[in-house]
This record gives structure tokens, C-alpha cells and sequence, in this order.
């Protein structure tokens, strides 16, 4: 997902780019022009890059209700990356967005995985 949206194309066509990306500098000092997959989901020198996800996806909990309270503390800090370079209200809405296409994309899945294990219990 982050190759094909817009921070993922700039950091593609940018990324050899000296004056764009020093390399040779620490993240926390780096003024990139795009953020990289370590400046969202590694903040602050954490390595656990789920702490920045919008909910743990492991386990199935991908389909949990994303409003639920136990989820708060974790969309918020979320929003907070975001709004490092856009409003907290683009990023929330981007949130919502994301939210709705985790369920969609939840549903096919389903479907998916459905139509293939009646294929297998037909023996095909």
C-alpha cells in the first residue's frame, strides 16, 4: 500500500536523491521530503511497528470495531504521526477512510475464502 500512494511514489522517485534523503543522517534529524515506513511506524526509536498501527491486525482482529474504546489511545497516537505535515482533521478523516476499506476489503476476503473452501469440500 505505501509503494502505490502518494508518500510511497515520492520516496520512490526521490530515494537516490542526496538532497531529498540523506542517508547519513539520524531519522529524528533527517528533513525528508516524504516520510519513510521507519518515520511513521518506528517514532520516537521504537521497533515494535505495530505501536503506530491503527489496531493490532494479527489474530483475526482486523475486523474489530475500530471505534471501540480499547482502540482510542492507539488511533490517536496514529493522528499524531499524521499531523507531523497535515491537520489532525485530514488525518482522522484519512483514518475513517482507512477504516471503511478495512472492512470492505474484510468482507471479500471472507467471500474469497468461502467460495475456495466450498471448491475444496466439492473436491476441486
Amino acid at each position: 500500500a505505501y509503494d502505490i500512494g502518494l508518500h510511497g511514489v515520492v520516496y520512490q522517485v526521490n530515494k537516490w536523491d542526496p538532497k531529498q534523503f540523506d542517508w547519513t543522517k539520524k531519522l529524528a534529524d533527517a528533513d525528508y521530503v516524504g516520510p519513510t515506513c521507519q518515520y511513521c511506524h518506528m517514532r520516537g526509536g521504537h521497533h515494535n511497528v505495530q505501536r503506530f498501527g491503527t489496531v493490532y491486525t494479527s489474530m483475526g482482529m482486523s475486523m474489530a470495531d475500530r471505534g471501540a474504546p480499547i482502540w482510542n489511545e492507539k488511533r490517536d497516537r496514529w493522528v499524531s504521526v499524521c499531523d507531523d505535515c497535515h491537520s489532525p482533521r485530514f488525518a482522522r478523516e484519512l483514518l475513517q477512510a482507512l477504516d471503511e476499506a478495512i472492512k470492505d476489503a474484510g468482507l471479500k476476503y471472507r467471500e474469497t475464502f468461502k467460495v475456495a473452501e466450498d471448491l475444496l469440500l466439492d473436491g476441486v
